[in-house]
C-alpha cells in the first residue's frame, strides 16, 4: 500500500541542536531515493519530507542515525488476533509495513505479536488497528495491564471454541469415513454421507471459508486458502455427482462421491489446531511464570502506622511496604526495617538465598523466606526490574532471527505456488489420465491443496526461538533478541573486562604507605576521590570514612588514569601510574618498592600527589569470584579463545591472568581502545563476544557481535547489551553458548522436515508414483499429514524445555 501522492511527513529530530547538525541532516536526506523534496526545521527540531511511498520514510529514518542523529519514534508490541498460519503473519506485517508513519514492522506467528516501530505524528495505535482489521485480522491495542488478562481470556475462549468444533467434526465425520469405506452401496449411503458431512464442511469449517474470502478480496492467500479449495471442490464436487448421477453413468463412468474426504480433512486440520494450540501455549510458559511472580496484593504500612491491604496497582513509590515470611515480593525497593533471607532464584537462576538488611535492595519477583521486613518501593509497575525482564524476554520471543527472514519469504510465495501446482497437477492428469483423469485429476489437486500447508514452515524457527529465551529466562539468562541467540554458537572469541566480569567488582582498600608516614595531605585525597565516579574511589572513600573533607576547585576526571583538583593553589593528582609520568611528577624508592611488592600481589595500586612528587601509594584488592576459574575453563574447551582487557597495571593483570587461566591480556587499556580491539579482532575474520559490566565497556559492547552485561553492572551497560547474566556468574556464558548451539539445532531440525515434507509430499500428492505402482494419496492421509507436521514441529522445539 502506498501513500498519497507527495505526502509530507515530519520526522522529530535528536540531538540537532545547531546550524551545523542541521547541514549534515539535510545533506544526509539528499542521497535517500524517493524523497522529492526535504528541509530540516532547527527551530521546531524536525524535518520535513515529501514521500510517495511509505518505505522512503524508513530510509530517511535510517538515514539520520546513521549520521549520529535521532528520530523519535515509539516502539510497541500489539496482539494480533485472528491469524491461522504463517502467511497470515506475512499480509498482517505487509499491511502494517506500508502504513504512513511506520519504520519498521514484524509479526511473529508463534507468539502472535506484532512488533512495531512507528512516528508518533504521523500514525498511532488505533490507524494500525484499523489497517490490520481490513483484511480480516484484529490488533489488540489495550494498555500493558489489562492485554495480558485479555489476550488469555481471548485464547482460552478460542481454545475451548476450537476444542468444541473438533469433538463435533470428529464425531460427525466417523460415519461418514465407515459408510465411505465400507458401505459404499448401501441403500442412501450417499444421502446419509452428505448429510452428516454438510454441518462439519459449512458450519464446522466456515470459518476457513470466510477467511479465504478475506483473503481474496486483498488479492492475497494462506493456507485457509488452501483448506477451503481442497473441501469446497471436493464436497461440491460430491454434491453434483450425488445430483446427477447420470451425467457420469451416460459416459461409462461411475459417479463417486468424496464427502468423507471433504469431512475428514477438516476434522483433521482442526484437530491438528488444537494440539498446535496446545503446544504454542507450552512455548510461552516461561512469560506465564514470570508474570506469575507478582503477587496481585501487598500490605502496605499508611502514615498512621496501620497495616492496609492494596492492589498492586496502587502501590506508589515512597510506600512503605511489609513483607511477611513466604510473601512474594511485590515491587523492587529498599529495606528499611527488620531482614530475612530472599530467595533470588527466579531472576538470578542462583540457589542460594541472599540475607537482605537496612538498606539492601529487593526486587519484585523474589520470595521471602523466614523473616519478617519493611521496606521503601522504589520502583513500581513497568518500571521493576521484574517487569522489565518480563518486556525483554517478550521482545527476543517475538523478534525473529536472519534465518526466519528467508523463511518468510518462501513462506509469502508457498500458497500461490501450491495453487499454480494444483492446477498444473489437474491439467496434466486430464491430458495423460484416461477416462478417469478427470476424476483423479480432481482428487489429486485437492490432495495437493491439502498436503502443502506452509504452517510448518512458519513455525519452525519461532517456537524454538520461543523456548530457547524462555529456559534462557528461568535460568538468569536474558536474551534480547533472537540474533544474538543465533549467533552465540558461532562465537570463536570472548573478550572479557576485569573488574566486576572476573572478578567481584566489590574493591577494598588492603593498604596505605604515606611517604615519611606523613598524612598531611589524607583529607585532600578524600575529598578527590568523593568527586570521582570509579569503582576503586568508592573503596578509597569507604576506607577513610573517618576523615574530614576538604574543599577543592577545578576538579577533573582524567578518562583511564584518574582524576585531579586545585586545593590551596596547588595541583593534587589520583590515580595510575601513567598519570604521574605524564606529569612528570617524581616517585621515591620507598614508595616504588612498595607497589612493586603490591603488584606480584595481584592487588591493583593507586598513586596520590601533588604536582611535584608522589605523597602516597595504595594497595586495593578485587577477589575473583569463585565461579571464574571454572567459567573460563569451560569456554577454553569449547575452543574459545579469550581475552581479559583492563585499565589495571600489568602486574595486576598478569597476576590475574595467571590464576584464572586466561592466556591472553592486556593492561592499561582505555574505554575507547576496548572497542577498537574489538574491532581488530572482527577484522580478522573472528566472531567476537564482548562481556563487561561498567560504562567504561559500553562501546565495546556496542561493538561486538554478542555482548553479554553483568546483571550486577550499570544500567547503561545493560541496555546497550544484547544478553545480560543477571547473577553476574561467568558460567552462564557457556551455558548460554550450549543453550545457542541446541536453539540453532532445534531450528534446522524443524525447517529441515518442514521442507522435506512438502518436497516428498506435493509430488506424491500430485500423482508421480502412480505410473511406477498405482499409488494415489487419499485427501485424508494427506489432511492428517499436513496436521501432524505442524504438531511435530512444535513438539521438536518444546523437545529443548527438557534439555540441560
Amino acid at each position: 500500500m502506498a501513500t498519497n501522492d507527495n505526502q509530507t511527513i515530519f520526522l522529530p529530530l535528536e540531538n540537532v541542536d545547531s546550524e551545523h547538525c542541521a547541514l549534515i541532516v539535510d545533506k544526509g536526506l539528499a542521497q535517500v531515493k524517493g524523497i522529492e523534496s526535504h528541509s530540516v526545521e532547527l527551530n521546531n527540531r524536525r524535518a520535513a519530507i515529501t514521500v510517495t511511498n511509505a518505505k522512503v520514510v524508513t530510509e530517511a529514518v535510517k538515514a539520520i542515525e546513521d549520521l549520529g542523529y535521532g528520530v523519535t519514534t515509539v516502539k510497541n508490541t500489539f496482539p494480533v488476533l485472528g491469524m491461522t498460519c504463517a502467511s497470515c503473519a506475512g499480509s498482517a506485517e505487509s499491511i502494517v509495513t506500508y502504513e504512513p508513519g511506520v519504520i519498521n514492522a514484524s509479526v511473529n506467528f508463534a507468539t502472535g505479536n506484532l512488533t512495531v516501530e512507528y512516528l508518533p505524528n504521523v500514525t498511532d495505535a488505533l490507524k494500525l488497528q484499523k489497517a490490520v482489521q481490513s483484511i480480516g485480522y484484529d490488533l489488540l491495542i489495550e494498555d500493558d495491564n489489562k492485554q495480558q488478562e485479555t489476550l488469555e481470556a481471548i485464547h482460552e475462549k478460542k481454545y475451548l471454541v476450537l476444542k468444541n468444533k473438533t469433538i463435533w467434526a470428529v464425531l460427525l465425520s466417523l460415519p461418514v469415513v465407515v459408510i465411505g469405506m465400507f458401505f459404499m452401496n448401501m441403500p442412501y449411503g450417499n444421502e446419509i454421507m452428505w448429510l452428516f458431512s454438510t454441518p462439519v464442511v459449512l458450519w464446522l469449517g466456515k470459518d476457513f471459508y470466510i477467511n479465504a474470502w478475506k483473503q481474496a478480496k486483498h488479492r492475497s492467500a494462506n493456507m485457509d486458502t488452501l483448506v477451503a479449495l481442497s473441501t469446497g471442490i471436493a464436497y461440491l464436487f460430491s454434491v453434483f455427482n450425488m445430483v446427477f448421477m447420470d451425467f457420469w453413468h451416460q459416459r461409462g463412468l461411475h459417479a463417486h462421491v468424496y464427502f468423507e474426504a471433504a469431512a475428514v480433512i477438516i476434522a483433521f486440520i482442526l484437530l491438528g489446531k488444537l494440539l498446535e494450540e496446545k503446544a504454542k501455549g507450552n512455548t510461552s510458559s516461561a512469560i506465564k511464570k514470570l508474570i506469575g511472580l507478582q503477587p496481585k496484593t501487598v500490605i502496605v504500612i499508611t502514615p498512621e502506622g496501620e497495616e492496609k491491604q492494596t492492589v498492586i496497582e496502587e502501590v506508589n513509590v515512597g510506600d512503605i511496604i511489609l513483607v511477611k515470611p513466604g510473601e512474594k515480593i511485590a515491587v523492587d525497593g529498599m529495606v528499611t526495617s527488620g531482614s530475612s533471607y530472599v530467595d533470588e532464584s527466579m531472576l538470578s537462576g542462583e540457589p542460594v538465598p541472599v540475607f537482605k538488611s537496612e538498606n539492601e535492595k529487593v526486587f519484585a519477583g523474589t520470595i521471602n523466606q523466614k523473616g519478617s521486613f519493611r521496606f521503601e518501593a522504589v520502583k513500581v509497575g513497568k518500571e521493576t526490574m521484574l517487569a522489565q525482564i518480563i518486556r525483554m524476554v517478550q521482545d527476543a520471543q517475538g523478534s525473529k532471527a536472519p534465518v526466519q527472514k528467508l523463511v518468510d519469504k518462501i513462506a509469502g510465495i508457498f500458497v500461490p505456488i501450491v495453487i499454480g501446482i494444483a492446477l498444473i497437477t489437474f491439467v496434466l492428469w486430464l491430458i495423460l489420465g484416461g477416462d478417469n483423469g478427470v476424476v483423479q485429476g480432481l482428487l489429486a489437486a485437492v490432495t495437493v491443496l491439502v498436503i502443502a500447508c506452509p504452517c510448518a514452515l512458519g513455525l519452525a524457527t519461532p517456537t524454538a526461538i520461543m523456548v530457547g529465551v524462555g529456559k534462557g529466562a528461568e535460568q538468569g539468562i536474558l536474551i534480547k533478541d533472537a540474533e544474538s541467540l543465533e549467533l552465540a554458537k558461532k562465537v570463536d572469541v570472548i573478550v572479557l573486562d576485569k573488574t566486576g566480569t572476573i572478578t567481584e567488582g566489590r574493591p577494598q582498600v588492603t593498604g596505605v604507605r604515606w611517604l615519611n608516614n606523613d598524612i598531611t595531605f589524607q583529607n585532600v585525597l578524600l575529598s578527590i576521590e568523593k568527586q570521582s565516579e570509579h569503582p576503586l574511589a568508592e573503596a578509597v572513600v569507604k576506607y577513610m570514612e573517618n576523615v574530614s573533607v576538604t574543599s577543592l576547585s577545578g576538579f577533573e576526571s582524567i578518562t583511564g588514569k584518574g582524576a585531579k583538583a586545585l586545593h590551596n593553589d596547588e595541583y593534587y593528582f589520583v590515580g595510575n601510574k601513567k598519570l604521574l609520568a605524564e606529569n612528570n611528577i617524581t616517585i621515591s624508592n620507598e614508595l616504588l618498592e612498595q607497589a612493586e611488592q603490591w603488584s606480584i600481589e595481584s592487588k591493583t595500586v593507586i598513586w596520590f600527589s601533588d604536582s611535584k612528587k608522589a605523597l602516597s601509594v595504595i594497595a586495593i584488592s578485587d577477589k575473583i569470584k569463585e565461579t571464574s576459574v571454572e567459567a573460563i575453563k569451560q569456554m577454553q574447551e569449547m575452543g574459545i579463545v579469550l581475552y581479559m582487557l583492563t585499565g589495571d597495571n600489568e602486574a595486576t593483570a598478569k597476576a590475574i591472568a595467571d590464576q584464572t587461566g586466561i592466556q591472553h591480556y592486556k593492561a592499561e587499556v582505555l574505554p575507547q581502545h576496548k572497542a577498537e580491539f574489538v574491532k581488530k579482532l572482527q577484522q580478522d575474520g573472528k566472531v567476537v563476544a564482548m562481556v563487561g559490566d561498567g560504562i567504561n565497556d559500553s562501546t565495546a559492547l556496542a561493538t561486538a557481535d554478542v555482548s553479554i552485561a553483568m546483571g550486577k553492572g550499570s544500567d547503561i551497560a545493560m541496555d546497550v547489551a544484547k544478553m545480560t547474566i543477571i547473577s553476574s556468574d561467568l558460567t552462564k556464558i557457556p551455558q548460554a553458548i550450549r543453550l545457542s548451539k541446541q536453539t540453532v539445532a532445534t531450528i534446522k531440525q524443524n525447517l529441515f522436515w518442514a521442507f522435506i515434507y512438502n518436497l516428498i509430499g506435493i509430488p506424491v500428492a500430485a500423482g508421480i508414483l502412480y505410473p511406477i505402482n498405482g499409488f494415489l494419496l487419499n485427501p485424508m492421509i494427506a489432511g492428517a499429514a499436513m496436521a501432524l507436521s505442524s504438531v511435530s514441529v512444535v513438539s521438536n522445539s518444546l523437545r529443548l524445555k527438557w534439555k540441560k
